[in-house]
């Protein structure tokens, strides 16, 4: 198993394109809980920290695509440096004013989410003309979910230990001086630098254009309605059986699963056509979540919450080869950009639907809601089945000169009308 992962980070560029865009991320991954943290230091409510967290999540969730297409247009280090940059200050602006100027805070704050660099579409387009070999981008993609529920831990950890060791303020200002050493180390890097998307079919609506996939996007929502609502079921449960510690277990087990299932699903290459394969690892994802309901004691609990987290990595991985598949000519980095914006707009309305369910009908119904949403993710993705079907004409080749690997043309459009 390590061999394989092992291989991928020897390749020139590999490791430190995957560490520079994880550092990078880190502002986007901790904004939620920093945010919080610095509003409720400087003395402001839960719901104005709650109403800032909102705005960050919702015009990041805007400007991802946005800036994905503009990626795909120009390149990255054109986009993604400046809007690093810009995001970095806006959010060094809320750290001096806080919540004095309740004006200037929003503003700053729509700015730092606007303008987030897509860095995580950029690295699932730069892999395949830094590895090559297909079988090695597939289990690039693998390391690449793997990799983001590292991040998801150590993020949280470096903004508390910060804020401990500093203040509320210092850490706003550190993780984003991180994230923007970060993202300025991978688009000084050759690859980032040669990468050029393929040219594109002129569209409005961009990579949302292929049926593919706007079915793969409509089961992610879903997908991260899941993931989000169990965060709201899971501070319910621990509120009855031990508090935040037991609520701490449970998330670290959540992303054990979700590692242990991805570091196992991408050691090995699996025969058949992906679309397929995420119908069924949807399937289990599903079925890991029901159980659950059945609330039992802690240790128990943690247990069932690590075994519900095994499908997700494996699940994202499989997802990001079907987004490489049907991204029309030209818009890869969108397409995955879209991808990222779907999962956090369904986590934040699983959020959402879990408060209210919760104080209704308790713990249990709680833990229905992500057992539901993933039922549901699995019926688009079985009603849509036939969208996620390649034409017999596309193909796929690894290595080509080209870097966004998927050569389809969508109906209706001619090849040489470009963008």
């Amino acid at each position: 198993m390590a061999a394989g992962y092992a291989e991928i980070l020897r390749t020139r560029y590999a490791g430190r394109l995957l560490a520079g865009t994880l550092v990078g991320r880190l502002p986007n991954a901790t904004a939620a809980i920093a945010i919080v943290l610095f509003i409720r230091a400087e003395g402001g409510t839960y719901t104005l920290a709650g109403a800032l967290a909102a705005v960050y999540g919702v015009t990041n969730a805007v400007g991802q695509p946005l800036l994905g297409r503009l990626v795909d247009l120009y390149g990255q280090p054109r986009i993604q440096l400046p809007s690093a940059v810009v995001s970095a200050l806006g959010m060094g602006v809320f750290a001096f004013t806080g919540p004095d100027s309740l004006g200037l805070a929003y503003v700053a704050v729509g700015v730092a989410g606007l303008f987030t660099p897509p860095l995580e579409g950029g690295l699932r387009a730069l892999w395949p003309s830094v590895l090559g070999k297909e079988e090695q981008v597939h289990t690039a993609y693998a390391m690449d979910a793997i990799a983001q529920e590292v991040m998801f831990t150590v993020g949280p950890l470096l903004i508390t230990g910060c804020a401990a060791l500093w203040s509320e303020q210092a850490a706003l200002l550190v993780v984003n001086a991180i994230g923007l050493l970060g993202a300025l180390s991978v688009v000084v890097s050759q690859p980032s630098r040669a990468w050029r998307s393929a040219p594109r079919e002129a569209h409005w609506l961009g990579a949302l254009r292929s049926p593919g996939l706007l079915a793969l996007l409509g089961a992610f929502l879903f997908i991260g309605m899941a993931l989000g609502s169990i965060t709201v079921a899971g501070v319910s449960y621990a509120d009855e059986h031990g508090g935040d510690a037991v609520y701490g277990w449970m998330m670290a087990a959540l992303g054990l699963g979700a590692l242990v299932g991805g570091s196992v699903y991408g050691a090995r290459q699996w025969a058949g056509v992906p679309e397929r394969r995420l119908t069924v690892l949807v399937a289990l994802l599903a079925l890991g979540y029901w159980p659950l309901t059945l609330t039992p004691g802690a240790v128990a609990m943690t247990a069932l919450v690590a075994v519900a987290g095994v499908f997700l990595a494996p699940a994202l991985a499989c997802a990001f080869i079907i987004v490489d598949r049907h991204a029309p000519r030209g818009t890869v980095t969108e397409a995955f950009s879209w991808l990222v914006t779907t999962f956090t707009v369904g986590a934040s309305l699983g959020t959402a639907a879990a408060g209210p369910v919760v104080e209704w009908g308790g713990t249990v119904w709680g833990f229905a809601v992500p057992g539901g949403a993933g039922v549901a993710a699995l019926l688009v993705l079985l009603a849509t089945a036939r969208a996620l079907v390649l034409p017999a004409d596309s193909t796929v080749v690894a290595g080509s000169s080209e870097n966004d690997r998927n050569g389809a043309v969508e109906p209706g459009f001619r090849a040489g009308h470009q963008a």
